[in-house]
């Protein structure tokens, strides 16, 4: 109990290689992860079905005051997981041949993190790679924004960020920069059939976008079509228009 409290912070996450999963959706998508959930702490008369469904991990049962020092919301689920860190080295990820990986490019609100890994995956994502100095994606509020999607596809953590576009267009990806400013427009990608190749998003800033440098390395910067009178969309909704875009182009 006294290591998953302390799982809050990020630096004792990175030097055990552990994480919280709180709620019976992230704990049962866990749970499907073999080798994935070290513990469990839950209340005596919650989630028994979870519980049966993988009866060779711990199960601990807790106080709903146990609860509250886990949990990071207002009104607890019943069930946290103590889960391994599942990044894989980008090389590994590349290596599957993915036809569609989202680019997380210093995106600090764990909010957005999440939601990002969670639009990949709706979009049939092979991958995410989240780099330059981006939140901890084992960050609680994103665990929780990834609806268990951060147990159904391959995440990489790369701290340098040209170095990873490189890598990504080493490997065959075309890679766009959704940028407000870009030359394409959405939609002409659509038409052009830019989108029917391997591509991989590439996603900025929440407040200030893609750094100038980093916009340049790639193949093409992409604008979504604005056609009412909003300034702009929030990350999350642009990240989701753009790969179910490249979605769409692959069916």
């Amino acid at each position: 109990m006294r290591t998953a409290r302390r799982l809050a912070r990020r630096a004792y996450r990175a030097e055990h290689g552990l994480f919280l999963a709180e709620g019976p959706q992230a704990v049962r998508e866990a749970l499907t992860v073999p080798g994935c959930v070290r513990e469990v702490f839950a209340l005596p008369d919650r989630h028994a079905d979870l519980r049966d469904s993988a009866p060779e991990v711990p199960w601990h049962l807790v106080e709903e005051g146990a609860i509250a020092v886990l949990s990071e919301t207002v009104q607890p689920q019943g069930v946290v997981a103590v889960c391994r860190t599942l990044d894989v080295p980008l090389a590994e990820l590349l290596a599957a041949s993915p036809r569609l990986v989202a680019v997380c490019a210093d995106i600090r609100d764990p909010g957005n993190a999440g939601t990002v890994i969670r639009c990949a995956d709706a979009a049939g994502a092979q991958g995410v790679v989240v780099t330059g100095e981006s939140v901890d994606v084992y960050n609680g509020k994103a665990v929780r924004a990834s609806a268990g999607s951060l147990f159904h596809l391959p995440v990489a953590v790369r701290t340098e960020r040209s170095s990873t576009v490189r890598a990504l267009q080493d490997a065959g990806l075309t890679v766009l920069a959704a940028d407000g400013y870009g030359d394409v427009d959405l939609d002409d990608a659509v038409d052009s059939g830019l989108l029917a190749g391997r591509t991989a998003w590439l996603f900025g800033n929440e407040a200030w976008g893609l750094p100038t440098e980093l916009a340049e390395l790639a193949d093409h910067r992409v604008r979504i079509p604005i056609h009412g009178r909003a300034e702009s969309l929030n990350l999350a909704t642009a990240a989701a228009v753009c790969l179910y875009a490249s979605a769409r182009a692959h069916r």
